[in-house]
């Protein structure tokens, strides 16, 4: 099968993980890597092998270069990605997507009218647990879904500078209980605020309604000593507990508590691999734009909510 071209704009901490990836499957050639300081670019570039760019449009004028992902700043990552559709490139964007959901829809517009793949970097339903919970959910292994809870807390990323935690955490959990759920929610309700008084919200707390009188809640902050990402999906007849960083996977029972076995794998790779495989054989990705114009939708009706102290119905 012949590689597929691949570029990375951004190479901070994210952006060498995901050209370090691309560089080892078999499915891709890393070709170029891109980034606003020159030193950079060149300093990863001669990690992988490959040219280094300090001005993306000139990278992007590359023929050989079909697929881009794109890891800058998140209020900057719409501006590239719609650089990269505009060129012709196939695009996998990081989360947020977007810094608001108009640009969110340009840039679906823009890859349906040229036939490109766009996909969002919502990593979580990569971790192999995240696939037993949702066939358990689906096939009603664990009863009917009543409720999930997800917590997602560590403490002040120094690499963030532009979103709060909505936005760049809370956002993996809001995407990943509609994929459990498999629908939207019709409301949300969220308090937030900043404790160390810092420009954006260090702390969220969200409550999303669905049909039927089913809830998901998420507690997501960065004031905690400690790094804990944990998901739990309550059925009516079994619980499913589900640690993202080891991911270790636990199902409650009234009978018993069982623990399956299966090989831990890196969800970045998957995803690239998975991304890079839909790419070449014209495939719908499990992750579209359309997922990332819909959980960026519930973000920024999250933080309405907690600005307004009420309730947001949603669409």
């Amino acid at each position: 099968m012949k590689k597929l071209g691949v570029a990375v704009v951004g190479t901070g901490f994210w952006g060498r993980n995901h050209a370090r990836i691309f560089k080892d499957l078999e499915e891709t050639e890393l070709l170029a890597v891109s980034d606003m300081s020159a030193e950079r670019a060149k300093s990863t570039a001669q990690q992988f092998g490959v040219r280094a760019y300090s001005d993306t449009g000139i990278m992007l004028r590359n023929k050989d270069i079909e697929a881009v992902s794109i890891c800058t700043w998140s209020t900057s990552l719409a501006k590239v990605a719609l650089k990269a559709l505009k060129a012709g490139k196939h695009v996998l964007v990081e989360k947020p997507m977007a810094a608001n959901v108009k640009q969110a829809r340009t840039l679906l517009e823009t890859a349906e009218k040229e036939g490109l793949h766009l996909t969002v970097g919502f990593l979580m339903r990569f971790i192999p647990g995240i696939q037993h919970v949702k066939k358990a959910v689906k096939d009603k292994t664990i009863g009917e879904l009543v409720c999930a809870t997800a917590k997602r807390v560590s403490q002040w990323p120094e690499r963030i500078g532009d979103v709060g935690v909505v936005k760049d955490t809370a956002i993996h959990d809001i995407d990943i209980m509609g994929y459990l759920f498999n629908e939207e929610p019709i409301a949300v309700y969220a308090k937030t605020g900043s404790m160390m008084h810092r420009k954006f919200e260090d702390y969220a707390q969200i409550m999303l309604t669905f049909e039927g009188g089913k809830n998901a809640f998420i507690e997501s902050n960065w004031l905690t000593p400690y790094k804990t990402r944990t998901l739990v999906a309550t059925g009516s007849t079994a619980i499913m507990k589900l640690d993202y960083i080891t991911q270790e996977l636990t199902i409650e029972s009234a009978k018993e508590s069982v623990q399956p076995r299966y090989p831990m794998q890196e969800p970045l790779k998957l995803e690239l691999q998975h991304f890079a495989r839909c790419v070449s054989k014209k495939e719908k990705p499990l992750i579209t734009g359309i997922d990332g114009l819909k959980a960026l939708t519930i973000a920024e009706a999250a933080l309405k909510s907690s600005a307004t102290a009420k309730a947001i119905k949603l669409k």
